[in-house]
Order: structure tokens, then C-alpha cells, then sequence
């Protein structure tokens, strides 16, 4: 059985990610995780030494990078470390074999390769975008040193891959055996906090109204965990054979809170629009639901869901799902006795088929969530993966600035023969690299470059001064654990990371002392201050070279969010909602990184996510419904009311690939002509409307046109400044 911790409170949105930053934070993790990066570091050079390795700076260079906190992410990165650079090695060999007494031509195809994999470091997630990384800058730290002496590339690639699997053998060692943080632990304990999160968020979003920037806060949080739980999901699979069992259910559950959180806002939407959410909403006659539903997920909110709490929990939404019809029939009869018009009518339907729907669906999580507990379950049986969204333009700009990078320090060094330009361009190759999946890459590339100029002065210093007065491996740690302390505890920080990898990744190269070490303070220093000049250069082209957080990028990710409304239309139904959600928060979450510091940019990306989240959905609602109508006259593909639909989703395609007052104005219309066909379909089976499945047709249809007219979208500047009520619209 898995389970863990106990009910813990938590306030309103606590969301995984910023849960997890606090955990990782801790002072207690922070000195574990400082302490272990100390031992495996000390441990690998010492071994390194023992057999004799050219450079141990290599290994403990590994080691400085791969160490993370959870064991999980040491595992994870190790791997596709480990497959990056026998990709890198295996093209430095294949490379020098076709050019090796032609350096230009050398240095171009490997601008070429850096370029392919620093593209491909953008387009991946995870650590999978870290193997492209290593595969690049492997290969020019590989061939480089050696590019006047093509017969030793293949001993130079085969001592790196030796290191760098010594490294990657000491971190996991340690990683897994002295205090370990299983990311297992982790991911579960998210899982827990996550739902009584979302639920103290549904309360107060079922019984209050008006705080829209909370409402837009909250949500972008929820977006975010999605995404980190995906990630957490894929690292499991690598340290833990139980959660490799429950990888289909953890997907699954994480699918299903994508829709579950989509329903909601699709439904309190709705309500606040209508004026229908708060003690005193009479509107549709569904108050006392929306009160039951508030009561009976309240005492959930704020604590982790346990398995009892889980199966509680679904039993007590069956309950409430089955009485829920009887009791809406009942209501909808008084409702009707007053004679409310179309529009209200209209309004009444679509929140109770939202209603019916989200506790649909939240009593499916429900079961998911208490399905962890079974080694194995029927649930695990899901083939609906999370699917990656991102840019083309901003995975090549990244590869075209690595690109440009090397080729221009390769050519500076080649015209001016500095002695120290192969450390210039292997260090820019690098740097490049690791900024190339990065939201703000000359700021990281200007952090590595602070960072490596405070290590200079310290290198120095002890390679002159400390090492030749110390004797024996215990002192030679003692010298060098303030360094890997302070850059450990740098890198555990997200906001300071770039001078912590700086400090451990150049200290590690230049100033640890190989096992034949060769005291040289003129190539010291010329190497350090190629290596700054080399990080300089890659900030600025951070800076020039398309800079990712720049308006031609947020501009295309925008455009990328309004495609996923023509991706709703157009793609196969099987698997289309999950791939639909987990695509969409994809690309915001994207896009809200790339536009850190710029509020009004997050905002209007965040309201056409929501705008789009609903008017997606309610067309991948409205093409199930349509597939499984039943075989009668008025359901046949000649209908008109069937080619109406035809002709909305074209007008909705228009519109969100270009928004505009003409393209909303006729795409309300086609909405309106959609619903009026579906009406007068139904005209003749007025008795029997209330079981037809066309209700639910004219209900989503009448939720796309309510989504066009909110006032709180970016559509809204496109309306008329003071619509009716009715909202009809013509050609």
C-alpha cells in the first residue's frame, strides 16, 4: 500500500510547484543535500586518482552537475547524461575521421551539430532536453582539445566517457544510499496536497464571486502543477519499480485534474457571468446544488486526500450524481412555470449539464486517486499520454544562437591564435548549451560568467598558494569544500543557480589538480579570462540573438494557444481532451516563464489559455455528442442543423487563428443559426426534449456563445461596449 503523511493543512491554491520549492528548501534538505554533494564529489576524485584518470576534473565535474536533492532527479539526469555523451563522443570521432586536417571545415560541422542539439535541447522536457545538452557540448569539449592532433580523439573520447561514468556511478551511489529523498515520496505527497488544494479553491469559488484576479491566480497555479506533476511522473519511472506500476494510474490522474479543474472553471464561468454564484443567486433555480456540492467537498479542502478519504469522497459524488437529475427535473419544471425566455432557458440547461459533469468527473479522480493504494488496477490501463507543446521558431532560435556563438569564437580564435581560444570557444559551446532550454538565457549566461569570475580569483589563489603547502587526498578535500559548499548551496537556489553552476562547473575544470599536474599561472589565467569573455559573448547574443523572452516569441506563443481551438476541431476524437488540456497549460506554462516581469503579457496569455480551455472543450463535447447520436431522421448527417455545426466550427477556426470584430461577429452568428437549427430540430419532440441528445448539443452551443461575449476575455475588445442581454447577434 502506498500512503504517506498525515492530513496536513494547507491555504487556499497551495499549488505543487511552489509546495515542492518550499520542501526542497529546507534548511534541513538544503545541508543534507550540500553534505551528499560533498561526499560523492570528494569520493569521485579520490577514485579518479586511484586509477589514474587524465582528468579528474572531468568526473567531478559530473558530479557538481547531476546532484540533485531527490534521488530520482539524480538518476534521471545521470541517464541521459550518460546517453548524451556517448551521442557526443561517438560524433567527435565520426567528425574528426572526415575532417581531420581541415579546421574549418571541422569547426562548421560541429556549429552544425551544437545547432541540432541545443534546437533539440529546447524542444524536449525534462531531462531528455539535458542529453541533447550533453550530447552538444560534448562533442566540442572532446574534439577541441585535440584538433591538431586528430589520432588522439578516439582516446580522448573514450577516457570522458570513463569519468564521466565514474561521476554518475558516485553521485547515484551516494545520492541513493546516505539520507536518501526519494522523489517518489515526493510526487505522492503533491498528489495528496494537491486535491485539498483545488478543493478549498472550489469552495470559495461556489460560494463567492468578484475576485477574478484571485480566480486567474489560482488557476495559473493549477496550470503549472500539471506540468511539474508530468515531470516528477517521468523521473519515477527511473528510481522505483512500485511507481513504475502506477505510472498509467499517476498519468490518468493527473489527465483527470486537467478536467476536472477545466470543467470548474468552464461552470463558474458561467454562473459569474449570469450572476449565479453566492448565497443570494436565484438565476437558474440551481442554488441549493451549488450549496449541497460546496458542503459536501468542504471538509476536504486544505488537507492531503488519503486513500479512505478518496474512496469517501467517490461515494458520496455517486450519491449526489444520482439524485442530481431528479432533483434538476424537479426544478426545471418550477423554473418553466415562470416563463423564462430562451436565453434563460438556455442558461439553466448548460449549468446543469456543467454540474452533472464536473462531479462526473470528479468522482472518476476520485477512484484514480484511491486506486494508488492497489499494486495493480484496472485504471493503469490508460494510453492517453501528456503531450508537449513547444514552439518550432523558439527551439531553432536557440539552436541558431549556440550555432552563431561557436562560429564566431571559433573564428576569432582562429584569426588571432590565442593560446587559450580552444577554453574560449569549448566554454561558450558549453555555456550555450546549458542556456539553451533556459526562459532568459543572457541572464543565465551572465550568472555562469559572475560566477566563474569569482571562482577565478579563488582558483588562482589556491592553486598557487594553498596547494603546494598542503600533503595528502584528506587536506586537499578540506581545501576545496568551501567551494563546492558555497556553489552547491548557490545552485540549490532557482534565482541564483546560473552563479552557483559557474562557481562548481569551472572551479571543477581548471582548479582541481589532475593526476599530472602542471603549474602554469600564465594558461591559468589567460584560460579564466577566456572563459568570462566566452560567457559575455553568449550573453549577448542571449540578448540579440531573438531572446526567447522577447515580444516575437510570446506573439507566437499566443498564436500557438489559439491553434489549440482549431487542434479541438480538426483532430481525431481518441484521446483529444487529455492531449487537448495537458497541451494547452503546456504552452502556457511556456509562455508565462518566457514572460517573467512583464504582468500584462501573463495576464492576456492567461486569459486566452481560459477562453480557450472553454470554448475547446465545449467542441470536443459537442463532436462526442455528435458521434453518438442515434440513428433516427433528425439525427442524419443531412441535417441542417448538422451542417450548421459544420459551418460554426469553420467561423470558430477563422476567429481564433484571427481575432477580430468582423471574425467574432460572424462567428456569433454562426453560433446563434447553430442553436435555432438545433431548436426547430426538437420542435417536434417538444415532449420528449428533456432526455434528447440534442439538449446537450444546444447546452454547449449556448456555453461557446456565453465564452465569446465574457467581458473578461481578450475577445471582449471586439464587442459591441454594451451588448443585450440576449445576445444575438446577426450577418
Amino acid at each position: 500500500m502506498i500512503r504517506t503523511g498525515g492530513a496536513a493543512r494547507t491555504g487556499i491554491g497551495s499549488p505543487l510547484k511552489h509546495a515542492l520549492k518550499d520542501w526542497a528548501q529546507t534548511d534541513a534538505v538544503t545541508w543534507i543535500y550540500l553534505f551528499k554533494a560533498l561526499i560523492a564529489s570528494c569520493l569521485t576524485l579520490w577514485l579518479s586518482m586511484r586509477f589514474e584518470l587524465p582528468q579528474p576534473a572531468t568526473a567531478i565535474t559530473t558530479v557538481f552537475i547531476v546532484m540533485q536533492p531527490l534521488s530520482g532527479h539524480v538518476l534521471a539526469k545521470s541517464i541521459y547524461r550518460f546517453i548524451g555523451t556517448l551521442a557526443g563522443s561517438a560524433f567527435s570521432v565520426l567528425l574528426m575521421a572526415v575532417f581531420p586536417q581541415n579546421n574549418e571545415l571541422f569547426l562548421g560541422g560541429l556549429a552544425l551539430w551544437v545547432f541540432v542539439c541545443s534546437t533539440g535541447a529546447a524542444r524536449q522536457r525534462n531531462f531528455r532536453a539535458y542529453g541533447f545538452v550533453l550530447a552538444g557540448y560534448t562533442a566540442v569539449m572532446i574534439a577541441l582539445p585535440v584538433v591538431d592532433h586528430p589520432n588522439r580523439v578516439f582516446m580522448a573520447a573514450v577516457w570522458r566517457v570513463l569519468e564521466i561514468s565514474l561521476g554518475i556511478g558516485c553521485a547515484s551511489l551516494i545520492s541513493a544510499t546516505v539520507f536518501p529523498l526519494t522523489t517518489s515520496s515526493a510526487l505522492l505527497k503533491s498528489v495528496n496536497v494537491r486535491f485539498g488544494s483545488f478543493a478549498d479553491f472550489a469552495v470559495t469559488g461556489l460560494r463567492q464571486t468578484g475576485k477574478n484576479d484571485e480566480f486567474e491566480r489560482v488557476n495559473l497555479r493549477f496550470f503549472s502543477e500539471a506540468v511539474g506533476l508530468e515531470v516528477l511522473r517521468s523521473i519515477t519511472t527511473f528510481e522505483d519499480p512500485e511507481m513504475r506500476r502506477r505510472s498509467g494510474r499517476l498519468n490518468r490522474l493527473n489527465s483527470e485534474f486537467m478536467a476536472v479543474t477545466t470543467r470548474f472553471n468552464a461552470l463558474h464561468q458561467l454562473l459569474e457571468r449570469r450572476g449565479d454564484v453566492g448565497a443570494g443567486a436565484h438565476a437558474s433555480g440551481t442554488n441549493a446544488e451549488w450549496v449541497a456540492l460546496a458542503a459536501l467537498i468542504e471538509p476536504y479542502a486544505g488537507r492531503s486526500l488519503l486513500e479512505d478519504d478518496a474512496n469517501r469522497l467517490a461515494a458520496q459524488l455517486e450519491t449526489f450524481k444520482e439524485g442530481l437529475p431528479a432533483a434538476i427535473r424537479i426544478k426545471r419544471s418550477i423554473f418553466e412555470r415562470g416563463e423564462p425566455s430562451r436565453d434563460e432557458l438556455l442558461d439553466f440547461n448548460t449549468a446543469y449539464e456543467l454540474l452533472y459533469r464536473f462531479v462526473e468527473e470528479l468522482r472518476e479522480y476520485a477512484l484514480t486517486h484511491a486506486s494508488l493504494a492497489d499494486h495493480s488496477h484496472a485504471r493503469e490501463d490508460w494510453s492517453e499520454p501528456f503531450v508537449a507543446q513547444t514552439n518550432w521558431w523558439a527551439s531553432i532560435a536557440a539552436g541558431l544562437r549556440s550555432a552563431c556563438v561557436l562560429l564566431v569564437l571559433s573564428w576569432l580564435w582562429i584569426v588571432t591564435t590565442w593560446p587559450s581560444g580552444a577554453a574560449m570557444t569549448l566554454v561558450s559551446a558549453l555555456t550555450v548549451g546549458l542556456s539553451a532550454f533556459s526562459t532568459n538565457p543572457k541572464r543565465m549566461s551572465f550568472q555562469i560568467a559572475c560566477g566563474t569570475a569569482a571562482t577565478a580569483a579563488i582558483g588562482v589563489f589556491e592553486v598557487f598558494f594553498v596547494y603546494p603547502l598542503i600533503d595528502g587526498f584528506p587536506l586537499l578535500c578540506l581545501v576545496i569544500a568551501p567551494v563546492i559548499m558555497l556553489g552547491t548551496y548557490l545552485l540549490a537556489r532557482p534565482q541564483w543557480a546560473g552563479y552557483g553552476l559557474g562557481m562548481l562547473v569551472f572551479f571543477g575544470t581548471n582548479s582541481v589538480p589532475a593526476n599530472l599536474t602542471i603549474y602554469n599561472p600564465y594558461g591559468l589565467i589567460n584560460d579564466y579570462l577566456a572563459m568570462v569573455f566566452g560567457m559575455l559573448v553568449c550573453a549577448v547574443a542571449g540578448a540579440v540573438i531573438l531572446p526567447p523572452n522577447s515580444p516575437w516569441l510570446w506573439r507566437r506563443l499566443e498564436r500557438d494557444l489559439r491553434r489549440q481551438v482549431v487542434f479541438a476541431i480538426r483532430a481525431p476524437l481518441q484521446a483529444l481532451a487529455s492531449g487537448f488540456d495537458s497541451g494547452t497549460r503546456d504552452l502556457m506554462h511556456q509562455a508565462n516563464g518566457f514572460a517573467t516581469g512583464h504582468p500584462d503579457v501573463q495576464r492576456s496569455l492567461l486569459r486566452w489559455t481560459l477562453v480557450v480551455l472553454d470554448v475547446g472543450h465545449a467542441i470536443i463535447e459537442l463532436r462526442r455528442e455528435e458521434a453518438k447520436l442515434p440513428d433516427f431522421p433528425c439525427y442524419r448527417e443531412s441535417e441542417p442543423w448538422r451542417q450548421s455545426l459544420r459551418l460554426m466550427s469553420r467561423a470558430l477556426m477563422r476567429l481564433f487563428v484571427k481575432p477580430g470584430a468582423g471574425n467574432l461577429r460572424r462567428c456569433l452568428a454562426a453560433v446563434e443559426r447553430s442553436i435555432n437549427c438545433v431548436q426547430e430540430t426538437t420542435e417536434p419532440f417538444a415532449s420528449h426534449f428533456q432526455t434528447s441528445p440534442l439538449r446537450r448539443v444546444e447546452s454547449y452551443l449556448h456555453f461557446v456563445r456565453t465564452s465569446l461575449l465574457a467581458p473578461n476575455t481578450p475577445l471582449s475588445i471586439h464587442l459591441p461596449a454594451h451588448p443585450s442581454r440576449g445576445n444575438h447577434y446577426v450577418s
